[in-house]
């Protein structure tokens, strides 16, 4: 019996000392550092199309490569941070024209409400370039998008998307950098006459 006890006091011991010796230490929580290229701009006039605006320096503007889209369809490209702001013009033959494509942007914004924390709609108004910009808060597929227009013959829509699965905290940073380049292009956003 004295064996027996002395066996199970070991067997004991020995898993105490093996868990307390090997317990993991959890790494202090950190975030990558991200280095954010310097904010300078060329101007781009999107040469079969309507407008034009100026274009950061570490972004790639490209035609839209899909089937579906239209000859002034662009794509900004952001390579360093797998992200595209997509990029749709519509030259508005009358005022039905009008009410459409702007129910359509709105339309395609409210369909992330299931996944959103929160849908924020800053409006646009300045000469000639009137529109709204959309916050779109939370885990969703798309956190910017835009449209704006002259009211009368051009209508431009951009949505920002990231090329991989994300989380809403995890791309805080680069996001808000991003929507600062998204507002640059709004601001320089001209129409040709």
């Amino acid at each position: 019996m004295k064996f027996i006890k002395l066996t199970f006091v070991i067997i004991v011991f020995s898993f105490l000392c093996n868990s307390c010796s090997d317990s993991p230490i959890p790494k202090p929580r950190a975030y990558p550092r991200i280095d954010f290229p310097a904010l300078t701009y060329k101007n781009v006039q999107v040469s079969a199309c309507n407008y034009s605006f100026d274009l950061a320096d570490f972004a790639i503007l490209r035609n839209d490569p899909y089937p579906s889209g239209d000859e002034c369809w662009y794509n900004i490209h952001y390579p360093k941070f797998n992200a595209t702001l997509h990029l749709s013009y519509r030259k508005i033959r009358n005022r039905d024209d009008l009410f459409k494509v702007i129910n359509d942007s709105r339309e395609m914004v409210y369909k992330h409400v299931l996944r959103a924390d929160e849908i924020i709609e800053n409006y646009i108004s300045k000469p000639q370039i009137h529109g709204i910009f959309y916050e779109i808060q939370g885990s969703t597929a798309t956190n910017a998008q835009f449209f704006v227009t002259d009211s009368t013959a051009n209508f431009l829509r951009g949505s920002l998307y990231f090329n991989q699965v994300t989380d809403a905290d995890s791309i805080q940073p680069v996001l808000q950098f991003l929507k600062k380049d998204m507002l640059h292009v709004l601001s320089t956003l001209g129409w040709k006459e």
